[in-house]
This record gives structure tokens, sequence and C-alpha cells, in this order.
């Protein structure tokens, strides 16, 4: 699985991927098309509360949504490789 520096600049605070949205992010959708993707690659869009469930909505009716978590569960994983 990709796991990509959800650190901003300086270690700021990671933002919610949600077109003009500045809040902070909570969770991380992994996602996949497999139309450019192989299987197991994961890209990730991060979703503060609000849009976590709109983003999780588009990417699902699309049958790109692989996983959501927390973005602590998300770091946690990626330091235990």
């Amino acid at each position: 699985m990709n796991s990509p520096n959800l650190q901003g600049p300086a270690g700021d605070t990671v933002i919610c991927s949600a077109k003009g949205c500045r809040a902070a992010a909570v969770w991380v959708l992994a996602w996949n098309n497999p139309k450019l993707h192989t299987p197991d690659r994961r890209k990730t869009w991060l979703a503060c509360e609000e849009h976590r469930e709109h983003l999780s909505q588009f990417l699902g009716v699309r049958g790109f949504l692989k996983d959501v978590v927390t973005l602590e569960e998300w770091e946690a994983s990626a330091a235990g490789h």
C-alpha cells in the first residue's frame, strides 16, 4: 500500500481535500482507479468530518473507494512498515 507523507510543510496540519475546504483532515480515503492503477496501488484523499461522507460517496459511486480510516490509523499503519 502506498503511504504518502501526510504532513504538510514544516509539520503543519494536513487539510481536507474537498475543494475550498481548509479544515484539518481526520480521515484518509484510500482509492484506486482500476483503469489507471494496478490493483494494489492506493491513492489518498484527506477529509474533515464534514466532507468525509461526500468524498466517500463521490469515490464510491465510481467504484474507486477501497478504504476509509482515521488519519491516526493510517499514520500508525505507515509507521509499522
